[in-house]
């Protein structure tokens, strides 16, 4: 079997490991049907008309602009990847230092990033404006131009090390530099969860130990009896960015913390800010992120295998001018292929995400036992983050990571009333 093929024989069973895995580990039905039928889905019943009328502007003001950043991004991507334009890039920013291949797979990488970036730039610009506009962003332009210069740097640099480490691996193994890089990408994945709230988290805000509390004490006890004790309670500064209101667990072991934004600790009661807190320890009570770690390892692995057949196929190297893998002028291709496989599959990670938050909402219920508080956090978490209150349905089966807040307040009142109560 030649090595294309095997390539492909090994990214199919590994796509069908990951289907396998996605399908053993997403909850299905999580209640049974309450006597009378399921409680109908009614975003009018859960928002005031000005609730509803505000959020749908700030949707129909935000989703044309997210969809053409999107469609542009893409379009910036093919044209480096499926033309010789790629190549001449990262040819002419290696040229000043001698031209190696490493040089251009580092300098040219970085390039093809740092365009794609700004090419995007004016919509992200406009998303912020929006964001203003509705009182959703505190941040000033300052902290906007720095926010997004650390992240195109850590993306374009991080993604650089990948790409130079690709194709070195591509020069010494020719037949199986595929085999070695999805073996790689697995590991990488599996490290950048454990790093992630170490190294990414503090680039952006300040983390500070909740004082002493009943509100502290409280988390402490919700942890406990959740089965997942946490080493701390941090406040997030986040209020320098947004009005924003979220909570969430990170960390694994004994540096697992609850992260609180201090915008909840400004607008909510304590009681609502435990609904929340209890949600986000549904997620490790049924580790998610180690599920989801793992889907991400096996996906990416599969991810590098299809690579290794797709870029032995001449027609596509000839369109990106480039001899094969171990060639730098092919990191366009490559950079194309991720985001085109990323884009496709977008609608099966949501899906699964939809699905694991609601099992989430839960376990928050289960915990709490509380449903007109769960009610009325996803009420005010809504109101406060302008969450659309009714997308369409393609939108919401394509983008849409969380049930609406009208669904998840159905489903607490389905919770309700199988629980008799």
């Amino acid at each position: 079997m030649s090595a294309r093929r095997l390539a492909l024989l090994v990214a199919l069973v590994l796509g069908v490991a990951v289907l396998a895995v996605i399908v053993v580990v997403t909850p299905g039905e999580l209640i049974p049907t309450p006597p009378g039928g399921r409680t109908p889905v009614d975003p009018s019943a859960t928002f005031s008309p000005a609730e509803m009328e505000r959020a749908n502007s700030f949707a129909a003001a935000r989703r044309p602009a997210s969809l053409a950043a999107l469609l542009l991004s893409l379009l910036v991507s093919a044209v480096f990847g499926l033309t010789r334009a790629g190549a001449a890039v990262i040819r002419a920013v290696a040229r000043p230092l001698g031209g190696g291949w490493a040089w251009q797979a580092l300098l040219g990488t970085v390039a093809l990033v740092v365009i794609g970036r700004l090419a995007t730039l004016p919509l992200s610009a406009y998303g912020e404006v929006v964001r203003h506009r509705y009182g959703l962003s505190t941040r000033s332009w300052g902290l906007w131009v720095r926010d997004v210069a650390t992240s195109t740097a850590i993306s374009a640099g991080v993604t650089a090390l990948v790409v130079l480490a690709v194709v070195a691996l591509a020069r010494w193994a020719p037949r199986t530099w595929w085999a070695w890089a999805a073996a790689g990408t697995a590991g990488l994945v599996v490290a950048g969860s454990f790093l992630y709230p170490l190294v990414i988290e503090p680039a952006f805000n300040r983390f500070e130990p909740m004082p002493p509390s009943a509100l502290r004490s409280e988390l402490f006890a919700l942890a406990e009896r959740s089965g997942t004790p946490v080493d701390d309670v941090l406040v997030a500064d986040a209020s320098r960015r947004t009005t924003a209101l979220n909570a969430y667990v990170s960390g694994f072991g004994s540096s697992r913390r609850i992260v609180v934004y201090d915008t909840l600790l400004d607008r909510l009661p304590d009681a609502q800010i435990e609904s929340i807190v209890a949600h986000e320890l549904g997620h490790v009570a049924n580790r998610d992120v180690l599920t989801g770690t793992l889907i991400g390892a096996l996906g990416s692995a599969a991810a590098v295998a299809l690579l290794g057949w797709l870029l032995g196929w001449t027609p596509l190297l000839r369109r990106a001018g480039a001899d094969g893998p171990g060639d730098p002028r092919i990191i366009g291709l490559l950079l194309f292929l991720v985001a085109a496989g990323t884009l496709l599959s977008t609608p099966v990670q949501d899906g699964v995400s939809r699905r694991v938050e609601a099992r989430a909402d839960l376990h928050a219920l289960d915990l709490t036992g509380d449903p007109a508080g769960f009610a009325g956090v996803q009420r005010e978490l809504g109101v406060a983050n302008l969450s659309d209150p009714d997308p369409p349905a393609a939108w919401q089966w394509f983008f849409g990571t969380h049930p609406t807040t009208a669904q998840r307040v159905a489903f607490a009142t389905d919770w309700t009333r199988v629980h008799g109560r």
